[in-house]
């Protein structure tokens, strides 16, 4: 009888180790949200950087990509949805460099829903753009891409998941 009290003892306390782990990936997760979508602080100046990093990035590749199609006589399929999405891209981030320089002045974040939608669809639309392109030189290139970006947006997250959690923990 003994070893059943032991062993429903111990299980219930793993348990309860479970959950106080898993409340504490929920804290962190929320508290790493919160910092990540805070008008002000470090972790805002450090998206401002990132974000134009981006902006400007998006905005040569585009430029680089469409330019061969410009004097092209005719254009397949891929070729256009290139263009078509750039021409979405480019004027999108161009306007968000501008809002970024603006941010980075005020050392805040816009809270703008105009901003947040035009940035999910600029950044999709460069994507979709990039991955055009590719496919129009070979569709083995615009799977490898889709395929590589996909990969690397889960490395992004996995690595700044890491140094935020050991950031927290080392203060």
């Amino acid at each position: 009888m003994s070893d059943d009290v032991e062993h429903e003892r111990a299980r219930e306390t793993a348990q309860e180790r479970a959950r106080a782990a898993e409340e504490r990936a929920r804290a962190e997760a929320e508290r790493l949200k919160a910092e990540a979508l805070a008008p002000t602080g470090p972790m805002a100046q450090e998206v401002l950087g990132q974000q134009g990093l981006i902006y400007g990035g998006l905005i040569l590749i585009g430029v680089y990509m469409v330019q061969p199609f410009l004097t092209a006589p005719s254009l397949d399929v891929s070729a256009k949805i290139s263009i078509v999405a750039f021409s979405v891209a480019i004027p999108l981030l161009a306007a968000l460099v501008m809002v970024n320089r603006q941010e980075a002045f005020r050392r805040r974040r816009t809270s703008s829903v105009t901003v947040t939608v035009a940035q999910v669809i600029a950044e999709l639309a460069a994507f979709v753009g990039i991955v055009a392109g590719f496919w129009h030189i070979t569709w083995i290139a615009g799977v490898t891409f889709l395929a590589a970006g996909l990969v690397a947006t889960l490395i992004h997250s996995a690595g700044f998941w890491r140094l935020e959690s050991t950031n927290q923990a080392a203060s």
